[in-house]
């Protein structure tokens, strides 16, 4: 097996991965240190409520805080810990407490023990270690749907039995709904409103700021193409989701590998995002009219392996497809209409930018399958 030519440390793309900076959550990081300091002081226990759509950076950025914590607590000889549960993976209140414990105790059986006893436990190893544990409960609302309510409780009024000790546990909850209104009375008294952080979608200037720094980190420089990376910005901007970035991101790495290409192109990146979301169907081109299709192959061939191609160049083309096909072309005003239906169907894309010289530019983009792909299959269609 040759050894990758892109790829400096695909690691760097795992979804586990945590670089020592995130890219625009900054505020999010203060808002938490904000909260946590008594906790770092050693007089208090806390409780955080981190709330936002998928790939929002909820779950890194609760990962980054509790390992700088960690450190933190370290350098003041202060013995801090953590643990992730993945309320999704484990659903229930029974499921949650086993895997606090097995935090502590590898060999915990799997069942005999209720909760009552596994809290005991957990108190227990607390406090022979002297240590405080902040309990992060991903997708929390997954949990609390079965009615674990009670679990958040149990968790956030874990010291009030101590007297005279040092607070032993806090907790931080992840959702992507406002879990607050799915607790009790008792329950949502310790999660002040006040300690909610919001984490609102990327932005595309947001995203290509973290696919630049991934990039960096994964790949051998100049071994990925700038558009390639304002691409992927650009189709994960739909859903403001750094995951789906990242993934394209990966996906496009590997293609190019596999291609033997010397750097990661815009092709590859309809590629991989082809391999991942795709809403290109093969009946969405078999219902295109043939004027439709001669614009949407113009785009494909004006594209070739570019990210973005501008209309003044895909009307040129289209004007040429249509006279190979044997079609008047049609008018500025019906090639434009044409590109909005193609772009209202998710066949293309388009963006208006404010040009430096003045006056604005659209750029047309392929967002789903490679440029190639299309020209192959329309071709073969309109030659039909």
């Amino acid at each position: 097996m040759r050894p990758p030519r892109l790829f400096k440390d695909q690691s760097k793309l795992s979804f586990d991965y945590v670089p020592d900076a995130l890219c625009h959550r900054e505020e999010q990081l203060e808002r938490l240190w904000m909260l946590f300091r008594p906790v770092l002081e050693g007089s208090m226990s806390q409780t955080a409520f981190l709330i936002g759509s998928v790939g929002t950076g909820k779950t890194a950025t609760s990962k980054r805080f509790c390992l700088d914590l960690m450190k933190a607590a370290q350098e003041r000889g202060r013995a801090m810990d953590f643990i992730m549960v993945n309320c999704r993976q484990r659903p229930t209140e029974v499921a949650v407490l086993r895997r606090i414990v097995m935090h502590f105790d590898e060999n915990f059986p799997d069942r005999g023990f209720s909760s009552e006893e596994m809290l005991r436990s957990i108190r227990r190893h607390l406090e022979k270690r002297k240590v405080h544990l902040v309990v992060v409960l991903d997708e929390a609302d997954v949990l609390l749907a079965k009615g674990a309510g009670d679990l958040v409780y149990q968790l956030t009024r874990f010291d009030e039995e101590t007297v005279g000790g040092r607070p032993s546990m806090s907790v931080i909850m992840i959702s992507q709904k406002n879990v607050l209104d799915m607790l009790d009375a008792a329950s949502s008294s310790t999660f002040r409103r006040a300690n909610a952080i919001r984490f609102d979608r990327y932005s595309v200037r947001e995203l290509a700021d973290i696919l630049r720094a991934r990039a960096e980190l994964a790949f051998y420089p100049g071994t990925v193409r700038p558009d390639s990376l304002d691409l992927m910005a650009d189709l994960a901007g739909e859903f403001g989701d750094a995951r789906f970035a990242i993934e394209l991101l990966d996906k496009a790495g590997m293609l190019a590998e596999e291609e033997g290409a010397e750097r990661v192109a815009p092709e590859h990146v309809r590629g991989a995002k082809a391999l991942t979301y795709s809403v290109v169907t093969e009946s969405k081109l078999e219902d295109l009219d043939k004027q439709h299709r001669l614009v949407l192959l113009a785009v494909a061939r004006a594209m070739k392996d570019q990210a973005y191609v501008r209309t003044p160049e895909a009307e040129a083309m289209y004007r040429l497809v249509a006279e190979e096909h044997g079609e008047r072309p049609r008018g500025h005003t019906m090639f434009w209409t044409y590109l909005q239906d193609l772009t209202n169907q998710g066949l293309v894309g388009t963006r208006v930018v404010n040009e430096e010289a003045g006056g604005r530019t659209t750029y047309i983009s392929l967002p789903d399958v490679p440029a190639k792909v299309i020209r192959q299959r329309l071709e073969e269609g309109l030659g039909d």
